[in-house]
């Protein structure tokens, strides 16, 4: 459990336009069966638009939402999962150029679709260790795209949209408090996202684009189908489990969950299923014309569920996050009051 208390004080959201699955079918992009079991509806497609600068985005309206001046930063956290543009390069010192405008440490968090909430639960530690710190701006950005990763086809079960989130946590005040975080890690399957590939020299050395699923393959046949599944289940339970003690709650006080933005077949195994979630309590019907943003489901959920006011004074809401490595995070968010930019 972190120390003091934490607030989410601004959230933000830049997605470019979405593009229609059927479209995806019917020039051949997407498989129809990948179309079926996922049951998604669109996802959002940058026009060009570079992931950082799409971070940088949102970073400025989370920070416009919580009247966050420069001097009020004291961390700077950017999370991601694919190419961020360039090579040898420090995005999170793009975001805070672009987006915040001080001199406060910027780093990058490189956990995959688990990046966002690792900042969250960095940052709540970082901030705590000082009592001259006071707030942080964490953000995720990702634009998946060929020539080295397929949204429709590197992952099937999962289709990748394009995008940049953020929030502005303070200790001091804010719309709503993180009752708790938890993480867990399980490093013996990371080579469920590496395979039997040997190491390379340089990017893209042995695949010309990212296949997921032979790796994922290549990892079973060498560990087992069913203690991979028992090993996932068990390190899944164990998250929820200790951020809900962390807030003194259960399950059944969460009133909204804020889910991956994976593929309905995914979800129901994981989290409908497994959790008795009723998917009308998460953000899947709004995340299924959005895809999957890689780090920043999480963030993207909440902000969501705020501004369409589905969450309201005294609700708590579970985030979910889970990245290959693998590493699971969960928080447990309370709605203190209605934020004043909602009005706007």
């Amino acid at each position: 459990m972190n120390g003091g208390d934490l607030y989410i004080a601004g959230t933000g959201t830049w997605l470019p336009p979405a593009e229609r699955i059927e479209d995806a079918v019917a020039d051949g992009r997407c498989d129809a069966a990948v179309a079926r079991s996922t049951r998604m509806e669109a996802v959002t497609v940058s026009a060009g638009e570079p992931a950082p600068e799409m971070a940088a985005r949102a970073a400025r309206t989370a920070l416009d939402r919580a009247a966050a001046e420069p001097g009020d930063i004291d961390l700077v956290l950017h999370a991601s999962f694919y190419y961020q543009g360039f090579d040898l390069w420090a995005p999170a010192s793009y975001v805070q150029r672009e987006a915040v405008g001080n001199q406060c440490p910027a780093m990058e968090i490189r956990q995959v679709s688990n990046g966002g909430m690792a900042a969250l639960d960095l940052a709540w530690a970082y901030l705590g260790a000082d009592p001259t710190r006071t707030a942080a701006v964490l953000t995720t950005g990702d634009r998946f795209c060929l020539p080295g990763f397929d949204r429709w086809r590197s992952d099937p079960g999962t289709v990748y949209g394009d995008g940049g989130t953020a929030l502005v946590v303070s200790r001091h005040s804010g719309f709503a408090r993180v009752r708790s975080i938890a993480t867990v890690s399980a490093p013996d399957l990371e080579g469920m996202h590496r395979g039997d590939d040997p190491a390379g020299p340089a990017p893209f050395s042995h695949r010309g684009v990212v296949d997921l699923e032979t790796h994922k393959q290549d990892f079973l046949a060498r560990h087992g189908v069913a203690p991979t599944i028992a090993r996932v289940s068990a390190a899944q339970e164990t998250v929820v489990k200790h951020a809900l003690a962390d807030a003194g709650l259960g399950l059944a006080d969460i009133d909204r969950f804020v889910l991956p933005h994976l593929g309905h077949r995914r979800l129901q195994v994981s989290y409908f299923a497994k959790f008795g979630i009723d998917p009308d309590r998460t953000t899947w019907a709004w995340s299924r014309g959005v895809g999957h943003l890689g780090a920043g489901d999480p963030f993207a959920g909440l902000d969501h569920l705020v501004t369409s006011g589905a969450l309201v004074t005294g609700d708590t809401c579970l985030l979910f996050g889970v990245g290959a490595g693998f590493s699971w995070s969960c928080a447990v968010v309370e709605i203190l009051d209605a934020p004043s930019w909602r009005s706007r």
